[in-house]
């Protein structure tokens, strides 16, 4: 496997992050359990994820994204596994 640098893993994290949110896996505890990533890894991922212009809302800890701003969710969606493996994520 590859080495993959630290800006092409957090970018993909937030994104994969915000593909969570949209599929349901909405809070800390559902994000963690879907990745396995650290609580603290958790949180500032998702306090980051605004930096890629994702709008987002945070209701008592459930998270919702509003527009997605720049990022073409559909790539997204296509591409999900790649990002998964790039992360090295279930």
């Amino acid at each position: 496997m590859s080495e993959h640098s630290k800006t092409k893993t957090s970018f993909y994290r937030r994104l994969y992050v915000a593909w969570l949110i949209e599929q349901g896996s909405n809070t800390v505890p559902r994000i963690i359990e879907a990745t396995g990533m650290p609580r603290r890894t958790a949180q500032d991922t998702l306090a980051a994820i605004h930096e890629l212009d994702i709008e987002m809302e945070n209701t008592n800890g459930t998270y919702r994204i509003v527009s997605w701003g720049v990022v073409n969710r559909h790539w997204l969606a296509d591409n999900i596994e790649q990002i998964k493996t790039v992360l090295a994520y279930p």
